[in-house]
């Protein structure tokens, strides 16, 4: 008995997936600083507010990183 492999090399397309169906696009803020997270919304201003209310209360906490989780889809055209 053999085994046989086939490989097809072909294009693809990548592209955020804005099919009806789709994940939603979400975001979160971090601290750099303490490593603190903000909950994951799908509206950016709640994660901001998450932001203003951290850094008032850890004035020394000064930067952030955004996360954000967007849909994506391939396919061969």
């Amino acid at each position: 008995m053999s085994i046989r492999t086939v490989i097809r090399f072909a294009d693809w397309t990548l592209a955020p997936d804005r099919e009806p169906d789709a994940e939603p696009v979400t975001y979160a803020m971090e601290c750099a600083v303490c490593g603190r997270r903000s909950g994951t919304s799908v509206d950016f201003a709640d994660v901001q507010d998450w932001t203003f209310r951290h850094a008032g209360r850890n004035p020394s906490h000064h930067t952030y990183r955004e996360v954000v989780h967007r849909p994506w889809r391939a396919w061969m055209p």
